[in-house]
């Protein structure tokens, strides 16, 4: 007697499920009844359509058959003017509502870039040699959708890190023309104040924030080392700017969000820059605007267009600004987010500074007046 074994109980009969089949599977089974009937392979003799779509397709490819009811891409054609790579391009994630202005045709765009590497930003010192390379390379990637007989616009704000962007971007735009075999009309490179970036009001004039950083370090020491007594307000600002960056903030962020005084406000910002935009369009209809300039005004262009805040653009990179025909309304579009919006008519905007304290707001200040 075995352990496992107990003494006076009989063993039961253990009775295994049958596993074996005597009958085909039905897909086998209808083969075969398909086969005996003297069907052809790759044909479909019964009503019910068992064989997959996928092996019926395969089969037709293979003997041939309905060739020409088989439907090229549309990309393979030449029925709507497009390639594959041009397809595929252009695809989008988001939906996009279909709106009047799709039809509208497209009279000037363009080109909002941030200058390239540079130097320093405590002195005027312009781009690194990398910068300039930045710039150089952007203007030859925008030469590839250069056709010929254009009309191209190269403007800057007034300093020599935007001056020298655009000056680099006008020689790579034209070595790609000389190498695509096209012509076109590229102008010289023009400074304009619609175009500088947002500026502190300081008692030497209104300065470029990063100009109005050297008097902000001269100023500090003397109040630091004579103990003059209580700052004034415009170096209160300009300090809590910088501070910001010395703490590993981000001041272009502190300058959206926290109300300076002696700051040019974000919204008069994109005030001018539409000024300049809409000056420009109508000296040049139709023509490619390049426009160097800094990442404040860029950052804060892209946040009234589209309604949130994209972030800071690296150097060289731009902001597409497509003007319809009619001028009042543009597709702005930046990082893969394209948006329809109203390009303002600056002469009914509110005049906020002249409505609430009943005095106008200087020249200087206006927006679309520099």
């Amino acid at each position: 007697m075995t352990a496992t074994e107990i003494p006076g109980e009989a063993e039961a009969p253990i009775t295994l499920p049958r596993t074996e089949r005597v009958d085909a599977p039905a897909y086998l089974q209808k083969y075969q009844q398909r086969e005996a009937a003297g069907a052809k392979p790759g044909t479909i003799d019964d009503r019910e359509g068992s064989e997959p779509l996928y092996l019926r397709r395969f089969r037709d490819r293979q003997s041939g058959a309905n060739a020409l009811e088989q439907k090229v891409p549309e990309w393979e054609g030449t029925n709507i003017g497009l390639t594959r790579a041009a397809a595929e391009s252009v695809r989008s994630k988001e939906i996009v509502p279909e709106s009047a202005a799709q039809d509208r045709k497209v009279v000037n765009q363009i080109h909002i870039i941030r200058h390239g590497e540079t130097q320093g930003y405590s002195t005027e010192s312009g781009l690194t040699p990398l910068g300039s390379w930045q710039s150089h390379r952007r203007g030859f990637d925008i030469s590839k959708g250069v056709k010929s007989g254009e009309t191209i616009r190269i403007v800057c704000a007034d300093t020599n890190r935007a001056r020298q962007t655009a000056e680099q971007i006008r020689k790579g735009l034209i070595d790609g023309l000389t190498m695509w075999d096209r012509q076109a009309d590229v102008s010289e490179v023009t400074a304009m104040q619609e175009f500088r970036n947002f500026q502190v009001s300081t008692p030497s004039g209104l300065m470029d924030v990063t100009g109005a950083f050297r008097l902000y370090q001269k100023e500090m020491e003397k109040y630091e080392r004579v103990a003059l007594g209580e700052r004034p307000q415009w170096l209160v600002d300009i300090d809590r700017f910088w501070r910001t960056q010395q703490g590993g903030g981000d001041p272009i962020t502190f300058w959206t969000q926290i109300p300076m005084l002696n700051f040019e406000p974000p919204s008069a910002t994109v005030r001018r820059f539409w000024a300049g935009f809409q000056s420009i369009v109508a000296e040049s209809p139709n023509a490619r605007v390049i426009c160097a300039t800094h990442s404040g005004p860029i950052r804060v262009f892209a946040m009234s267009s589209h309604g949130y805040d994209p972030g800071e653009p690296y150097n060289t990179e731009e902001v597409i600004v497509r003007m319809l025909e009619g001028g009042n309304a543009a597709f702005v579009a930046y990082r893969n987010r394209v948006q329809e919006v109203h390009v303002p008519d600056l002469h009914e905007l509110p005049d906020w500074w002249q409505g609430l304290s009943g005095r106008a707001l200087p020249t200087s200040l206006q927006g679309g007046t520099e």
